[in-house]
Protein backbone atom coordinates (compact mmCIF):
# COMPACT_ATOMS: atom_id res chain seq x y z
CA UNK A 1 0.00 0.00 0.00
CA UNK A 2 1.08 3.47 -0.95
CA UNK A 3 0.77 6.51 1.77
CA UNK A 4 0.97 10.18 1.51
CA UNK A 5 2.49 12.01 4.60
CA UNK A 6 2.23 15.42 4.03
CA UNK A 7 3.96 17.98 6.48
CA UNK A 8 1.61 20.80 7.78
CA UNK A 9 3.54 23.87 8.39
CA UNK A 10 2.93 27.76 8.47
CA UNK A 11 5.63 28.56 6.50
CA UNK A 12 7.87 26.81 3.28
CA UNK A 13 11.95 25.12 4.65
CA UNK A 14 11.31 26.24 7.39
CA UNK A 15 13.55 23.18 9.33
CA UNK A 16 16.30 23.79 11.59
CA UNK A 17 19.44 22.49 11.62
CA UNK A 18 18.65 19.36 14.07
CA UNK A 19 16.02 19.16 12.15
CA UNK A 20 17.06 18.46 9.04
CA UNK A 21 19.44 15.82 10.37
CA UNK A 22 16.32 14.00 11.86
CA UNK A 23 14.47 14.13 8.71
CA UNK A 24 17.55 12.46 7.03
CA UNK A 25 17.44 9.97 9.33
CA UNK A 26 13.76 9.18 9.07
CA UNK A 27 14.89 9.15 4.57
CA UNK A 28 18.01 6.83 5.10
CA UNK A 29 15.49 4.64 7.16
CA UNK A 30 13.03 5.01 4.66
CA UNK A 31 15.38 4.54 1.97
CA UNK A 32 17.34 1.38 3.51
CA UNK A 33 13.76 -0.53 4.00
CA UNK A 34 12.25 0.43 0.41
CA UNK A 35 9.70 2.41 1.78
CA UNK A 36 10.78 5.30 0.39
CA UNK A 37 8.88 6.23 -2.85
CA UNK A 38 9.48 10.07 -3.04
CA UNK A 39 10.37 13.06 -0.65
CA UNK A 40 10.20 16.78 -0.89
CA UNK A 41 9.81 20.21 0.19
CA UNK A 42 6.96 22.40 -1.52
CA UNK A 43 7.16 25.84 -2.31
CA UNK A 44 4.94 28.54 -0.14
CA UNK A 45 1.49 28.60 -1.27
CA UNK A 46 1.69 32.69 -2.37
CA UNK A 47 4.07 31.47 -4.94
CA UNK A 48 1.39 29.24 -6.47
CA UNK A 49 -0.96 29.40 -9.99
CA UNK A 50 -4.52 28.49 -10.35
CA UNK A 51 -5.36 27.02 -13.83
CA UNK A 52 -8.88 26.16 -14.69
CA UNK A 53 -8.77 25.45 -18.45
CA UNK A 54 -11.84 23.02 -18.05
CA UNK A 55 -13.96 23.73 -21.43
CA UNK A 56 -10.69 26.09 -22.59
CA UNK A 57 -11.75 28.27 -20.23
CA UNK A 58 -7.87 29.49 -20.32
CA UNK A 59 -8.06 31.01 -16.57
CA UNK A 60 -4.72 31.56 -14.91
CA UNK A 61 -4.65 32.97 -11.80
CA UNK A 62 -1.75 34.19 -9.39
CA UNK A 63 -1.56 32.62 -6.07
CA UNK A 64 -2.91 30.20 -3.94
CA UNK A 65 -6.54 28.61 -4.46
CA UNK A 66 -7.39 28.97 -0.90
CA UNK A 67 -5.74 30.95 2.18
CA UNK A 68 -4.92 29.32 4.62
CA UNK A 69 -2.21 29.62 8.13
CA UNK A 70 -1.04 26.12 7.57
CA UNK A 71 -0.51 24.02 4.42
CA UNK A 72 1.24 21.14 2.72
CA UNK A 73 5.09 22.42 3.39
CA UNK A 74 6.56 19.52 2.59
CA UNK A 75 5.78 15.38 1.88
CA UNK A 76 6.69 12.35 1.74
CA UNK A 77 5.29 9.13 -0.47
CA UNK A 78 6.30 6.09 1.51
CA UNK A 79 5.07 2.43 1.02
CA UNK A 80 3.72 0.37 4.04
CA UNK A 81 2.59 -3.33 4.74
CA UNK A 82 -0.25 -2.03 7.01
CA UNK A 83 -1.89 1.38 7.72
CA UNK A 84 -1.02 0.50 11.35
CA UNK A 85 2.58 0.51 9.78
CA UNK A 86 2.17 3.79 7.52
CA UNK A 87 0.86 5.87 10.88
CA UNK A 88 4.28 4.36 12.70
CA UNK A 89 6.15 5.65 10.10
CA UNK A 90 4.05 9.05 9.95
CA UNK A 91 4.33 9.24 14.10
CA UNK A 92 8.42 8.86 13.18
CA UNK A 93 8.30 11.57 10.53
CA UNK A 94 6.24 14.07 12.63
CA UNK A 95 8.35 13.58 15.44
CA UNK A 96 11.62 14.11 13.14
CA UNK A 97 10.07 16.92 11.58
CA UNK A 98 8.99 18.70 14.33
CA UNK A 99 5.57 19.59 12.84
CA UNK A 100 2.18 18.05 12.16
CA UNK A 101 1.49 15.50 9.41
CA UNK A 102 -1.71 14.54 7.50
CA UNK A 103 -1.88 11.10 6.52
CA UNK A 104 -3.83 9.68 3.63
CA UNK A 105 -3.49 6.19 1.74
CA UNK A 106 -2.93 6.45 -1.85
CA UNK A 107 -5.63 4.41 -4.65
CA UNK A 108 -4.42 2.34 -7.26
Amino acid sequence: MRFLIAVIDDRSNSASSNEMAAIDEFNDHLTEKGQMIMACGVEDPSQSKVIDNRAEAGIFEEGPLHDFTEFMAGFWIISASSEEEARDLAAWGSRACNRKVELRKLHG
